[in-house]
């Protein structure tokens, strides 16, 4: 007899169903479709996101050998991998852009009050990207250099939870800084950027914008003193400076003064070069907070390492963009599950948690209170202890 819900199930109960509706319904996603529809779309593609299925051959074979399950997994039509290519082709990938930001909002209120070792009651947000290559004859659309293909996620970090608040996917081509453009800042937040980022046009706008940046100085750098304030040097900081621009082009982006903090990061034996819009805050903490913005390298590692987005079930940008999009979703999706069943985990533990049990039917939460509240003792219950005497 077929009872209880699969895991899987009651991960997706985490969704807001009617906002994807509404999604689909914004960009006419399930026009004229019979069938497969956009939400058995995302499942299959979420199923494929925790389980690593590798190709779409393995989603079907995978979805079929479990053809009793798939209704109760929301799965309403049957699932081939033409039909899969064909939706992921042809099925405007805003509708998973929007719906993918629906639950980062959501994310965002559960992780609101998140640590993440710097006592600041503003919002902290790291911006960098990463580069995923491809195969130029497989992906002509995504050019990047003469003889290769890849593609650029520019991600705005928060830092509180871990949660990317923005994303931008753009062929190789587009240079870093342009992103600056449509980056929409919020007064008061801090942006940790790289100094690749460094245009002083836009971090003027970002300045009349009342947000305040943190970035390294770049070698060519011209500027003026004009004070200097004590500092405490047993901490590592070496100097802290009011400046202004001084080369020709810079002075005229960048008209007003600027805070330069030098400091001697002894772990790796540099000297590192700040520079921020911000007089307020302590030296030493405008220097934890650059530093703090390694977690997006660190966001950048595990979701190559644990979601599928380096290799692609399609072709075409709309595919590309699609599956890129619901691997965001099933991260930030996993992330309010661990805070709505407050999970001590780690989303890596609680992925590959859900990658090994998507088809059982035990209910979520005692499913986890049983898997991770196990002690040795109860796991070698009847190993003998090699001194027990």
């Amino acid at each position: 007899m077929n009872t209880g819900r699969t895991i899987f199930s009651q991960v997706m109960d985490f969704l807001p169903h009617w906002e994807f509706r509404k999604c689909v319904k914004r960009y006419q996603g399930d026009c004229k479709i019979q069938k497969f529809s956009c939400m058995d779309q995302f499942l299959c593609m979420a199923f494929a996101q925790l389980t690593y299925r590798e190709s779409l051959r393995d989603i079907e074979v995978c979805l079929r050998g479990n053809l009793p399950k798939l209704y109760h997994m929301g799965i309403r039509s049957r699932v081939a991998r033409s039909t899969l290519a064909d939706a992921n082709e042809n099925r405007d990938w805003r509708i998973y852009a929007d719906f993918a930001q629906i639950l980062i909002s959501v994310a965002k209120d559960l992780y609101a009050k998140e640590d993440f070792g710097i006592n600041l009651q503003t919002e902290v947000y790291a911006f960098d990207s990463t580069t995923i290559d491809l195969c130029l004859s497989l992906f002509p659309w995504a050019r990047f250099r003469k003889t290769k293909g890849a593609i650029k996620l520019h991600t705005l970090l928060n830092l509180r939870g871990s949660i990317p608040e923005f994303i931008h996917i753009s062929d190789g081509k587009l240079h870093d800084v342009n992103v600056l453009d449509i980056l929409i800042v919020q007064p008061g937040s801090f942006y940790l950027i790289d100094r690749g980022y460094v245009d002083f046009a836009r971090l003027y706008t970002m300045q009349q914008a009342s947000a305040f940046f943190v970035t390294r100085c770049k070698r060519n750098f011209q500027c003026q003193r004009r004070y200097s304030y004590p500092v405490d040097k047993s901490t590592g900081l070496r100097c802290d400076q009011t400046i202004i621009l001084t080369g020709a082009n810079t002075s005229k982006d960048y008209p007003m003064p600027l805070r330069r903090i030098r400091y001697y990061d002894a772990e790796t034996d540099k000297s590192l070069t700040f520079i921020t819009n911000n007089f307020t805050l302590p030296a030493l903490i405008i220097a934890q907070l650059y530093k703090a913005r390694w977690q997006v390298e660190l966001f950048f590692k595990w979701i190559k390492q644990h979601l599928r987005i380096k290799s692609f079930y399609g072709t075409s940008a709309n595919a590309v963009k699609t599956q890129v999009w619901i691997a965001v979703s099933v991260y930030v999706l996993v992330a309010i599950l661990k805070k709505r069943l407050d999970l001590d985990q780690s989303l890596y533990t609680i992925l590959q948690f859900l990658s090994v049990s998507i088809f059982e039917k035990t209910p979520i939460s005692e499913a986890f209170l049983q898997e991770f509240n196990k002690t040795k003792t109860g796991e070698y219950g009847n190993q003998l202890l090699l001194f027990d005497l």
